[in-house]
């Protein structure tokens, strides 16, 4: 893949440096982090969900955290006694520590986060502030009898 030079753009853009950064990133190859798979949904206009299987994995083994658009899940598992004392044949059951970035748009904010059957449910809400909405502007209609307006100067 190419790689696109965005320096002439920083020089005449003001503001748009993380998006610049953000698609520079994407020329990259990932660095092959496949681990815990994940599911992105939208569940509605402005709602959305991040699905991940951490299996194996409880409430007490997981963090997230969100701060400047990037929302973070660690899972670090905690070694359990009574299985140092049993002995694998086959261990195909991931028990490494991960932890996965995801990049939230601007007004991107996490809801709610839950773990069902070995699901990692992420929800996430854009909120775009009123100021920021699309707002309808009235136009009014002349009454169609009335004479057009004209302004009057006096010359002296």
């Amino acid at each position: 893949m190419r790689h696109v030079d965005f320096s002439p753009l920083y020089r005449s853009t003001v503001g748009f440096d993380r998006l610049f950064t953000m698609l520079d990133s994407l020329g990259q190859p990932e660095q092959a982090q496949s681990y815990p798979p994940y599911n992105i949904e939208r569940t509605g206009e402005n709602l959305y969900r991040i699905t991940m299987a951490v299996a194996g994995f409880d409430e007490s083994e997981l963090s997230i955290e969100a701060h400047a658009h990037v929302l973070t899940v660690k899972g670090e598992k905690v070694e359990d006694e009574k299985v140092e004392q049993s002995e694998f044949l086959y261990r195909g059951i991931a028990k490494r520590a991960f932890e996965r970035r995801f990049q939230l748009a601007d007004h991107v904010e996490v809801t709610a986060a839950s773990l069902k059957n070995g699901l990692l449910h992420i929800d996430l809400l854009r909120n775009i502030p009123e100021a920021m909405k699309p707002r309808r502007i009235a136009i009014a209609a002349e009454p169609l009898g009335s004479a057009p307006k004209a302004i009057e100067a006096h010359v002296n």
